[in-house]
């Protein structure tokens, strides 16, 4: 079984926050642990990227070099800084170099040349001149050689072919996406040119996957991919399905959407589903809806998300050389939780638990107001859900769609003034990409209607005591816990219990925004 399904149930500890300072240091929120050999230090930066004013417009090279100089020119800034807090790791994101929204024309001047780091050993700061179009290759290998770290970007390339060659474009060359790593000496390490492109004309799709893993003297294998990868099988999950990699650097140019699919969301929900390190770099233009960049582990968070901020910022976190196992916990929590108990109750179909659809009626538990509760339809994140309101002080309700059905225990300490509904999503997304998930999530509507439900709401004040699960056909499921300000929570527990993947959380730290599970079919695609 995968690394997202096999644990029967998973505890989780608490989540830390990195407060990111613009243009520098983020502040850890829990003190750093003994063995300090175990673990390395991780920087990601979220660049305010300098852009072209024109990129569908025909330049020069000289003037493309002009404009990623500007920006090659903070990154060079930010691994100064990094390399004096002992970093070891340094990520950038996606298109922070020379930009986005070029066609595949106009983007030419700001390709560098790439040949193969696996059939060419190359150091590019100290042999500049062995290769044409290497200028920003030149600058990063600088970089990371002065910073004494590993340095991950993301450019364009460009690679001649020939006619011969039955995938060649009719120009004569493939264009791709790609990041490269970069050695702590400056030695061009491997790459990774993306495979699941978002809308973006300028560029090719390999015509083979690329599954490139780095290794590192401080933690070992590190798998590389791109933005809109996460969300795919291939390279992402494959990567993973080899044990030894434990950690992924990941340049993304993410557009945020809620309620579901805003970039520390993913991030946050892959590191938990994979047990893995993620180091994450998006792009900063808040007005594109482009922030939010973290260190992610299975247990921790240190992320940056601001819509109001002009800067880049630095987040540096110390983590595990091997993220820690999420702990099975079994069915020992319901022998002291009550809450828990009633959980498991449901899901043995106790009658005296159960004695409708809707309702729970447990001995010494308090009345349910929630009663036979109407389903409605509502768009959320372009798919039609299947949702019924959550409302009272404390119920059971549950809801279904083809042949997944949600279901949803709670108890609120008190009733806000807010709409929030239980909603289910089981089928092909077909917009802005074609992928098949089944989705149980509890949401803050945007409103008191309806027809408000599934709006991008990022403020709310409603509390919850929570167990949210399921009937998945897939293990994997990415989970999800947004509160109030663009918060990221950390289940309490995790996992399978009866053929159902459930999520429990209780004592959210703000009013909850968001509480999913997102699974993806990746053989329904």
């Amino acid at each position: 079984m995968s690394r997202a399904g096999r644990q029967l149930a998973l505890l989780l500890c608490s989540c830390c926050v990195a407060v990111a300072i613009p243009g520098g240091l983020a502040e850890e929120g829990c003190p750093a642990e003994p063995h300090q050999a175990s673990r390395y230090v991780a920087a990601v930066y979220e660049h305010q990227s300098f852009l072209s004013p024109d990129p569908l417009a025909l330049t020069s090279r000289e003037q493309a070099l002009e404009l990623m100089h500007r920006n090659l020119d903070v990154y060079e800034q930010q691994v100064t800084t990094a390399a004096r807090k002992g970093a070891q790791i340094i990520v950038f994101p996606e298109d922070g170099i020379h930009g986005f929204n070029f066609t595949r024309t106009s983007i030419y001047p700001f390709l560098d040349f790439m040949p193969s780091p696996r059939s060419v050993r190359w150091n590019p700061c100290l042999e500049p001149h062995r290769f044409n179009d290497t200028e920003v290759l030149q600058r990063l290998s600088c970089m990371a050689m002065k910073g004494e770290m590993f340095l991950v970007a993301n450019l364009g390339t460009k690679q001649p072919c020939h006619s011969s060659d039955p995938g060649c474009p009719s120009d004569g060359r493939y264009q791709f996406n790609t990041n490269v790593v970069f050695s702590s000496n400056g030695t061009l390490v491997d790459r990774y040119r993306k495979h699941n492109l978002y809308f973006e004309a300028a560029f090719d799709t390999p015509l083979e996957v690329d599954h490139t893993v780095f290794d590192t003297p401080f933690a070992g294998k590190f798998g590389v991919f791109t933005c809109f990868d996460i969300l795919f099988f291939d390279p992402a999950v494959r990567l993973l399905q080899d044990s030894e990699v434990k950690h992924v650097v990941y340049p993304t140019a993410w557009m945020n959407q809620l309620p579901l699919l805003a970039a520390i969301q993913i991030q946050r929900g892959f590191a938990i589903a994979f047990g893995i390190n993620l180091l994450a770099a998006n792009i900063h233009h808040p007005s594109l809806g482009m922030t939010g960049s973290g260190i992610h582990t299975p247990l921790k968070s240190f992320w940056h998300h601001s819509m109001d901020s002009p800067e880049g910022h630095l987040i540096i976190a110390e983590v595990a050389r091997n993220p820690p196992g999420l702990i099975s916990a079994g069915n020992a929590t319901g022998k002291t939780d009550p809450f828990h108990r009633k959980f498991l109750q449901l899901l043995a179909g106790d009658p005296y638990s159960e004695k409708d659809a809707q309702d729970v009626h447990c001995d010494a538990a308090p009345k349910s107001t929630t009663n036979a509760s109407p389903t409605f339809n509502s768009e959320m994140m372009y798919d039609n859900f299947t949702l019924v309101p959550v409302w009272g002080r404390d119920g059971h309700v549950h809801v279904c769609a083809h042949g997944l059905c949600c279901h949803l225990l709670y108890q609120r300490p008190t009733v806000s003034q807010e709409l929030y509904a239980l909603g289910v999503f089981d089928g092909l997304h077909t917009v802005h990409g074609t992928y098949y998930v089944q989705v149980c999530a509890l949401v803050k509507c945007g409103g008191l209607g309806f027809d408000t439900c599934g709006q991008e709401i990022t403020e709310a004040m409603g509390m919850f005591e929570f167990h949210l699960w399921g009937n998945f056909s897939t293990s994997y499921i990415f989970p999800m816990l947004l509160t109030s300000g663009m918060m990221l929570e950390t289940p309490d527990q995790l996992g399978w219990e009866s053929d159902q993947y459930f999520l429990k959380k209780r004592g959210l730290s703000s009013g909850l925004v968001t509480a999913a599970l997102y699974g993806r079919l990746y053989e329904r695609d």
